[in-house]
């Protein structure tokens, strides 16, 4: 026994540690889809088996993750579908609209270009677009408390908001993802959802329930928040990169953090074990692994 059973997976996730937990994404591809979705994000019940196989294999050669997008709601469908591509960098994310009729439209775009400059395909997207997981069939959380933050940020910002597909964390629910940052966060009310929607539009982080920044690596996404817990800085101010040089083995890893003023940090974490419990609604208990801050040291500028 775990002492978690009967639980939500969400509600039996509320010790472990947010921070490091964003899923590593740098290119994204969203595609309209109302109706129901199926456990699998690309799955032939959902766009079709003429189109499937090519477009999960294209996606994962192109190293861009693909997301099945509706509008918070009841709609009806009108046969147009908007398509998002974005880009998540640490400096110059972008994301572009665009719309298709026919799902196959979807096979003509060089997915690569996700990993480059804004490429031209569709319109420049400049205010911040929310992701809000609502999907149900991968676990019941994201369904429960994702759908009624997505609606409620809707009515406030109409044309920005969308419910999406598995973005990794449902024990993090309600899990969103801001676009084209790439900024990741859990646990939040509404109020905090709307600070975070608040804060990305002026250029700013907004610290209540971020879990990272989907372009790096956990032990970078660590570092990148302790940092921004002790500085104020903007969106773009900050970049990570592993630190390269030996570290104490028991550590998890360690990484470095530049202000684009010049100032460094070099931040550590430690790995940390957690009781078994389930990662997602319904499945087998299982040990759980995170990470956790160590040191964060000023360097020379």
């Amino acid at each position: 026994m775990s002492g978690f059973e009967g639980m939500l997976c969400s509600a039996a996730a509320t010790d472990i540690p947010l921070p490091g937990t964003a899923t590593h994404v740098t290119g994204w591809l969203c595609v309209e889809q109302p109706g129901a979705w199926g456990r699998d994000v690309i799955g032939d019940e959902v766009l079709g088996p003429e189109i499937t196989p090519e477009l999960a294999a294209r996606t994962a050669a192109a190293r861009v993750r693909p997301t099945l997008i509706r509008r918070p709601g009841r709609n009806e469908f009108t046969g147009t579908r908007t398509v998002l591509i974005a880009s998540s960098r640490p400096e110059g994310s972008w994301c572009e609209r665009f719309e298709i009729t026919d799902l196959k439209q979807l096979l003509d775009l060089d997915l690569h270009l996700l990993n480059g400059p804004p490429p031209g395909i569709g319109v420049p997207v400049h205010d911040p677009l929310v992701l809000v997981c609502a999907h149900g069939k991968r676990d019941q959380c994201c369904a429960l408390l994702g759908r009624p933050i997505a609606a409620e940020l809707a009515t406030k910002y109409p044309g920005q908001v969308w419910e999406c597909s598995h973005t990794g964390g449902h024990r993090f629910a309600p899990a969103l993802v801001l676009l084209p940052s790439g900024l990741t966060y859990g646990r939040l009310d509404t109020a905090a959802a709307e600070e975070m929607v608040e804060a990305a539009r002026r250029g700013e982080v907004s610290m209540t329930g971020l879990r990272g920044r989907s372009c790096y690596s956990p032990i970078e996404q660590i570092a990148e928040l302790a940092v921004r817990e002790h500085i104020s800085a903007p969106t773009d101010a900050l970049t990570v990169a592993p630190d390269t040089n030996p570290t104490d083995p028991t550590l998890a890893g360690a990484a470095i953090v530049t202000h684009r003023d010049g100032r460094r940090w070099r931040v550590t974490a430690c790995p940390l074990a957690y009781p078994a419990r389930q990662a997602s609604c319904n499945a087998t208990p299982k040990p759980i692994k995170a990470l956790t801050l160590d040191t964060i040291h000023p360097l020379p500028s």
